[in-house]
């Protein structure tokens, strides 16, 4: 199966995917572009995000320092409107400029460039796999191994990741998959205010790690003690009325209910527009499937877009 990872790995300097921009003593300044900053661990999928966007008429540059994304920006705002929406690579291939991002952030933001940060996420044991697969090292390993450069490299990202509009992990995904993932939230012509993936899983798999969100579940009788109910799943009907007729459920879900309603009211005074909340239980089979469909529900009633995952259901 092929994985997310960047195919030219590391290729040093800043290169320019497609198109060109407008020239800036044509006309009168148009508005200013859409801008979307992709960036995350290497080889966990970033020239495949990049490539994604490309094909869906942005205007790509990969690897570009910091400092020139306003000036990028503005060329597009006089290029008469052919330049739209841009998309730039940041990541430590540039590592001299990374430091100079949250100036460059904080510029666009003054200049009120409406932009959004992707942050490709991915395990240490699916990024080790990927670099050997390739042999090539982690741009930081220097002299040291695979993981000392995966390490580094996650603590120079940490911030940024806190800071991202939208994480994709993509551990587990292929590429086209995670092409699939990246039209699901850019191909419309019309972006919703809030876009929101309600996650089921099972806690003995670990937690999601691109959960802005968890719900623990436990607490609820597991219906997997249930003879009867054991080999349904969340989705049917009789493991959905076992898991709300037991106590506390409703109220459990009334109550998050509106916690998220107030959350979803921040994140859109924010301008975060993409929440991933994950529901677990122990399986991921019974518990967190009815509870996260049912609170997707609640959540498309608010007027928020709403897709469901189950991630480990049939996993057993």
């Amino acid at each position: 199966m092929s994985t997310p990872h960047e195919e030219q790995t590391e290729r040093d300097g800043a290169q320019v995917s497609t198109g060109t921009v407008g020239e800036s003593d044509q006309g009168e300044s148009a508005a200013i572009p859409e801008l979307v900053i992709i960036s995350g661990m290497s080889g966990a999928g970033r020239s495949t995000a990049a490539k994604c966007l490309e094909d869906l008429g942005w205007f790509v540059v990969d690897n570009i320092p910091p400092e020139l994304i306003a000036p990028m920006v503005e060329l597009g705002a006089r290029s008469q409107g052919n330049v739209a929406r841009i998309a730039v690579v940041v990541d430590v291939r540039g590592r001299r400029f990374f430091a100079n991002l949250k100036e460059s952030l904080a510029t666009l933001d003054a200049q009120n460039v409406k932009r959004r940060i992707v942050f490709l996420e991915s395990s240490d044991e699916a990024l080790v796999r990927r670099f050997e697969s390739v042999r090539r090292p982690h741009p930081l390993q220097g002299d040291g191994r695979i993981v000392d450069g995966i390490a580094a490299e996650r603590d120079l990202l940490r911030e940024l990741r806190g800071d991202a509009d939208l994480v994709i992990d993509t551990s587990s995904l292929n590429v086209h998959e995670l092409r699939a993932k990246m039209d699901a939230q850019f191909a419309g012509e019309e972006v919703p205010e809030l876009r929101a993936t309600v996650m089921s899983f099972g806690f003995k798999y670990g937690l999601p790690v691109d959960a802005d969100m968890v719900i623990d579940c436990r607490f609820i009788p597991n219906p997997h003690w249930v003879p009867e109910l054991r080999p349904f799943t969340g989705l049917n009907d009789e493991v959905s009325d076992y898991v709300f007729g037991q106590p506390g459920s409703k109220e459990f879900l009334d109550g998050y209910a509106e916690l998220l309603r107030i959350v979803a009211e921040g994140y859109r005074r924010e301008g975060k527009r993409y929440v991933t909340i994950a529901v677990g239980c122990t399986g991921g089979k019974h518990r967190s499937v009815a509870m996260s469909e049912k609170l997707a529900r609640r959540l498309v009633s608010e007027g928020v877009e709403t897709v469901v995952v189950h991630r480990d259901m049939g996993r057993e």
